[in-house]
């Protein structure tokens, strides 16, 4: 299996990684703008260069607790190309580890999920870093179907930026 560069990142214990090649920049937590009835893991927009950005909770969003934020928390934004069209969106995590590639395997879809009759479509696969199990998530999945909602009125600006602009962590 090749290996694919990702980022990591934890929620409270537990070691997830994104694919690097949506990620458009790690930002530090900031307040969300709530929308009315808006599901419980979409914490609001956020303005990032003028544009609106929803943000999504990651720990709502994978069955986790609710955490407040720490000095560690940060938002992942990255952009959705299977929208209708490009969307951004934030996704707020406890931390970032780093951008790196996972153990010498890579992830591998779960050999037993077949046998547990568990067909999760957020998860890409499972991998190691460091020996620690990583679960690898499928971007794509996280919001099939989600944020069909969410588009800017017509004749908003796209979310996108341009690959020139990444910011991710050294």
């Amino acid at each position: 299996m090749t290996s694919q560069t990702v980022v990591t990142f934890g929620l409270g214990s537990v070691l997830f990684a994104l694919p690097v090649a949506p990620v458009v920049e790690i930002i530090d937590a900031r307040e969300a703008a709530p929308l009315p009835r808006a599901p419980a893991c979409l914490l609001g927009l956020i303005d990032r260069r003028d544009m609106s950005v929803p943000v999504v909770d990651m720990r709502l969003l994978l069955g986790q607790p609710p955490r407040e934020d720490s000095d560690d928390t940060r938002i992942v934004v990255l952009t959705l190309r299977e929208a209708p069209r490009r969307q951004a969106v934030g996704l707020r995590v406890d931390r970032v580890i780093e951008v790196t590639e996972l153990d010498a395997d890579g992830a591998a879809p779960l050999a037993e999920a077949e046998l547990l009759n568990w067909h999760e479509r957020m998860v890409a696969g499972i991998g190691r870093r460091e020996g620690a199990f990583v679960t690898l998530l499928d971007v794509e999945g996280l919001f099939a179907g989600t944020l069909d909602g969410l588009a800017l009125p017509a004749g908003a600006p796209a979310t996108e930026a341009p690959a020139s602009e990444a910011v991710l962590p050294a």
